[in-house]
Parts: C-alpha cells; structure tokens; sequence
C-alpha cells in the first residue's frame, strides 16, 4: 500500500504541532523542512504526495509552491492558518476547524466537494 509523503514545509509552531499530531498515522510518511527551505527542483525530488505549509511564514515559499501546482497536477497543496482554524487547498477548496483526523483523510482520499 502506498503511504502518501507529506512534507511539512517550513519551521512555524504550527507545523511542528501537526506533524507532532500526524506522526500518531501510520498511514502517512513524513518529511520536515525548515529553513533553509530547498527550491522547486529539490523539493520534487524528494517526491511529494501533499505539502503543508503555515500561510502565515509563507511569504518567500509561495511562489515555488504554486509553481509546482504548474508542474505536478496532483500534488496537493495545504496552506494552514492557524488564525481563522482553515485549511486552504491549492487544488479545490478549504475546510474550518479541522481535526488531524480530518487532515488524514484529506491527504489519503482527497478533497470532497
């Protein structure tokens, strides 16, 4: 069975805690980045089902990111802010308040609309 790679992509409080919370999944593979964050190239290579990252720390990360929406289709972008409980999808949509329980069952069976 496949175990989707999920890379926490950067060094905010809040990505620790969720990949604290996500490590509790057997399910996922994880992979956390910080600073200095790779580029677009290497962070491909380390291929990526979904990548997570705090819109709040995101500033010079956006632009690779989105670029790699561009290259690789599905791949499943995940903007947290941990101001408003939301989770931005740079694919579909977003979701309020959710649970690392809901997290999971995004990053392994996708969005639903």
């Amino acid at each position: 069975m496949h175990r989707p790679r999920v890379i926490l992509y950067g060094n905010s409080v809040i990505l620790a805690a969720i990949g604290a919370s996500l490590e509790h999944f057997p399910e996922l593979e994880l992979v956390s980045l910080a600073a200095p964050l790779p580029g677009g190239a290497e962070l491909l290579a380390l291929g990526p089902d979904v990548i997570v990252f705090d819109t709040g720390n995101a500033e010079g990360s956006l632009h690779t990111l989105f670029a790699l929406l561009h290259d690789c289709p599905d791949l499943l972008v995940v903007g947290v802010n941990p101001e408003n409980a939301q989770l931005h999808l740079w694919s579909s949509g977003r979701f309020d308040a959710v649970t690392s329980e809901d997290l999971v069952q995004l990053i392994v069976h996708g969005p639903r609309v």
